[in-house]
């Protein structure tokens, strides 16, 4: 379950304080009291993590001049207010400045619940949407997303801070789940264009004639997305929909551009058929432009115990939101992760990294049902290829002393305890598998 959000109550009322506080903490909020505007001013910031009641009436600082410093602070702020009989012109003109909705006393506990509950839902999607916008725009914290040790995720890693740097358009391929939008953000990211704008469309979205309009204008919507990215990156998914036409269109887009050009291109190629290549899908000269630099992503089944590190991590992050925990993985399980051929890759992966979670909540079922049902559902596997035992067993142990670590916050002597190794072994084991102390504490 989602932690409970904040909801900030200011009245200089104390009972009226108090028992709107009991009632929504009753209801599962986590409540907090200002006897003033001026109070609650010093402990809220743009980034508070919850929504805000206030009363209209209140002696000093008034909730209208209160609402008003709110907004100017952060306006995606939700702040309930409470009118008195006979103020709701003036709830009315809170609205206006951007109040979230009103309450009008004498009012139902129940309505301020509901109030409450659809407030912090929006309040949590702003919030969600600001730290994703942060994210896709830093690129040192993309590329701790780009998790994995092993050497296809390493030259991956290399790959995109060399390109990244380039002003060339790149042409990302592999198969669907493997992070190809990511990797496209992150070059973005990483490069001199970073503080410009990433524009991206999926071209099998719309029809042809929409995505010419979207793409190279005349729009209702706005400037074009040609105009819209100019100077930055305009990311082009599913670039295999795209009809000869507008192909054409682009080629001649990229070709008046010159050298460097002033808009990088990134497209995604998202599905083709394993018989064609992509320059069988694409005309050749724009293939050869787009294609001048390429990226090719892993599949999953080839990247051996990054599957197990993935699985570890988002098993962690789900076991957190929905507040349980985290499925203790066997060593059978272990294996047959490592052998699952993965047709969805990391996107499959986080799916059962959630549903085993969810299953541990409860107290039922395997990870070994979730990855066979999935197999079913998927229809004819991919085929992996055989590992060495020593492989499973490498990979099993180095999760093993991962995930120790971890829980124990870098506590040496706590996971010397808890896997009965001596010191040496265990700095020996962690040099091999590449683990340090100082990534857990």
């Amino acid at each position: 379950m989602a932690r409970a959000m904040k909801v900030a109550i200011v009245d200089d009322e104390a009972d009226m304080r108090q028992s709107i506080s009991q009632w929504l903490a009753l209801s599962g909020f986590d409540t907090e009291t200002y006897g003033s505007a001026e109070e609650a001013l010093a402990g809220i910031t743009a980034e508070f993590p919850g929504v805000v009641v206030s009363d209209i009436k209140m002696p000093g600082m008034d909730g209208m001049a209160f609402l008003k410093r709110l907004m100017s602070m952060d306006s995606g702020l939700p702040v309930i207010m409470i009118t008195g009989h006979g103020d709701v012109p003036m709830a009315v003109e809170a609205m206006r400045i951007g109040a979230f909705d009103f309450l009008e006393k004498p009012f139902n506990p129940d309505r301020m619940t509901e109030l409450a509950k659809r407030a912090t839902n929006a309040r949590r999607l702003t919030l969600d949407n600001r730290a994703l916008r942060r994210e896709l725009s830093d690129g040192s914290i993309l590329m701790k997303k780009l998790i994995g040790t092993s050497p296809v995720m390493e030259r991956l890693r290399e790959d995109i801070l060399d390109l990244g740097q380039a002003d060339s358009h790149v042409l990302i391929d592999g198969e669907t789940g493997t992070g190809k939008t990511l990797v496209a953000h992150a070059l973005h990211a990483v490069g001199p264009r970073a503080s410009k704008k990433f524009v991206t469309i999926s071209c099998a979205a719309w029809s042809e004639d929409q995505l010419a309009a979207k793409l190279f204008g005349p729009t209702e919507d706005g400037v074009p997305l040609v105009e819209e990215a100019r100077g930055g990156t305009l990311c082009l998914e599913d670039i295999e929909s795209l009809s000869h036409a507008l192909q054409s269109r682009l080629l001649t887009l990229i070709n008046d551009q010159g050298t460097p050009p002033e808009t990088r291109i990134i497209a995604i190629v998202n599905e083709h058929a394993p018989d064609k290549t992509l320059e069988d899908i694409l005309r050749p000269d724009l293939y050869y432009r787009l294609g001048a630099m390429m990226i090719l992503l892993p599949p999953l089944r080839s990247r051996g115990e990054d599957i197990l590190t993935l699985f570890t991590r988002m098993s962690e992050q789900f076991s957190e939101e929905y507040g349980c925990d985290a499925p203790a993985v066997t060593a059978q399980e272990a294996a047959q992760l490592l052998q699952a051929p993965w047709p969805g890759n990391v996107r499959q992966l986080v799916n059962i990294a959630e549903r085993a979670v969810l299953q541990n909540r409860r107290g039922s079922g395997s990870i070994a049902s979730l990855l066979m049902a999935d197999n079913e559902a998927s229809g004819p596997a991919l085929t992996t290829e055989g590992k060495p035992l020593k492989d499973y067993v490498d990979a099993f142990e180095r999760m093993l002393i991962d995930n120790t670590m971890r829980r124990h916050k870098g506590s040496i002597v706590a996971v010397m305890e808890e896997l009965c190794l001596p010191r040496r072994t265990l700095n020996e084991k962690m040099a091999k598998y590449g683990l340090s102390r100082s990534d857990y504490v």
